[in-house]
């Protein structure tokens, strides 16, 4: 499950709150609107997040979330990137961050989740 923003939150959410067997397999939180502090349960899935360090909302969410999921002893990765502001996942501005899908991919990949094809 990924989820941009908003919709990072509720990627979050469904990680965190869901009963095991209606967890995703992983949750990929792109420049999330996290506010609270969380505790990542035992079995959350591999996450991935990215944000932009000039990107307010979602950096501090961001850091919260990596601590949680590190705390706990689950798979994660975090990006962050020097400038891209909030909302650089779908727009090409001559940064790093047009990368991106490419850092996602190389993630999915690692966690068995996708096989690249030559």
């Amino acid at each position: 499950m990924m989820g941009f923003s908003a919709g990072g939150d509720l990627t979050i959410n469904a990680a965190l709150y869901n009963s095991p067997d209606c967890r995703p397999d992983f949750a990929a939180a792109i420049y999330p609107a996290v506010f609270e502090d969380v505790v990542a349960p035992p079995d959350a899935p591999p996450l991935f997040l990215l944000c932009a360090n000039d990107d307010d909302m979602a950096t501090a969410g961001s850091l919260r979330l990596y601590s949680a999921w590190k705390e706990g002893d689950r798979p994660v990765e975090m990006h962050i990137y020097s400038k891209g502001g909030h909302g650089f996942g779908m727009t090409h501005q001559g940064l790093p961050s047009d990368t991106w899908i490419e850092r996602f991919g190389d993630w999915l990949q690692v966690q068995g989740l996708f096989e690249r094809t030559s």
